[in-house]
């Protein structure tokens, strides 16, 4: 049964991203801090997890109410074993326009074939900065730069289709701006500038952190001669520009300073099966408890449904030093980018 969905301002489901796990082998800053997400932080067990059979199931009723893609996070997606498995199978589903995966590149090197000969199509990496120190300092886990350059090239040789995502955050990485703009245009890889978010509790968010996508642009213009590029779709987040005489493209995410909730089209599932209907929900709809219940796909639709069609989520429209203080969200880790 077809059932395609709408919310309360008429934004379709057409996007869905899917925690794989809630595991990280990185600590970065502004995601899982290594004074919250130490050494005894208990992650999900394994009976927790949605099996692959439950993603696949899952994948297939939220094709049929009208997602035409898919994106595989975590966590680290990577630590999930066997995960081509997985994508081989979701790559088989009827209605999937495009499946991708966003990583932080540490296992990408030793995984880029597999992946993609399992039918992965495209990869996001988030790169903070490429200079090693600062990098490390970021991850918190000693991790160098270099491996994760050696995975980007390792999957532009495989034939997958590359971006990078660096999250901005200022006196972190400000100064990485430049040296990262002009590494990835050389290489041809779309590099894209996301304004640090408060996403979750545990970050330390404050306005007076946020480098916004003008202030970036503007120094982004002093280096190159960019100009706009059209959006490819309904409820693409990226503001994207071109390097004049190029076909390198150069990205903004700008979910605090230029507000894109109107046209978000977009789910999540986090890794033991909750669905969001927002980065910055409080709360999820239990798809697990459905899926092990003895329950038809109709009727699993039909529970979930009056989720997505009374959604109101508007967060980055209406966020203030009030809410970011007060409202409580999910953690990045848990929910997926």
């Amino acid at each position: 049964m077809k059932l395609a969905l709408e919310d309360k301002f008429g934004r379709p489901l057409e996007d869905l991203r899917i925690s794989v796990t809630d595991r990280c082998n990185f600590r970065c800053l502004y995601c899982m801090p290594k004074e919250i997400f130490g050494d005894d932080f208990e992650f999900m067990k394994k009976t927790q997890l949605l099996t692959f059979e439950e993603i696949y199931r899952l994948a297939k009723i939220f094709i049929e109410c009208g997602v035409k893609k898919i994106r595989l996070t975590g966590g680290e997606p990577l630590l999930r074993r066997k995960l081509p498995d997985l994508i081989k199978m979701l790559t088989s589903l009827e209605g999937l326009k495009d499946i991708g995966l966003t990583t932080n590149g540490f296992l990408l090197e030793r995984y880029a074939m597999e992946l993609k000969k399992a039918g992965l199509q495209r990869v996001n990496v988030s790169l903070d900065a490429i200079n090693n120190k600062t990098f490390q300092s970021i991850n918190s886990v000693g991790a160098q730069s270099d491996r994760i350059l050696k995975g980007i090239k390792k999957a532009k040789e495989v034939g997958l289709v590359v971006k990078v995502n660096m999250v901005v955050k200022k006196g972190m990485n400000d100064g990485e701006i430049i040296p990262m703009a002009k590494f990835f245009k050389e290489m041809g890889v779309t590099l894209r500038y996301i304004e640090f978010m408060d996403v979750g509790q545990s970050n330390g968010w404050e306005f007076k952190h946020v480098v916004t996508k003008k202030e970036i642009f503007e120094m982004l213009s002093k280096e190159f001669d960019l100009e706009p590029v059209d959006p490819d779709y309904l409820g693409e987040v990226a503001k994207r520009y071109r390097y004049k005489g190029t076909d390198t493209e150069v990205g903004f995410i700008t979910s605090v300073s230029e507000s894109f909730c109107s046209t978000c089209t977009r789910g999540r599932i986090s890794a033991d099966g909750k669905f969001f209907t927002c980065l910055f929900a409080a709360q999820g709809f239990d798809l697990r408890r459905l899926v092990r219940a003895d329950l038809s796909d109709n009727e699993i639709k039909e529970h979930f449904a009056p989720t997505w069609r009374n959604r109101r989520d508007r967060y980055s429209d209406e966020r203030t030093e009030e809410t970011v203080r007060n409202k409580p969200r999910i953690e990045m880790s848990y929910i997926g980018g």
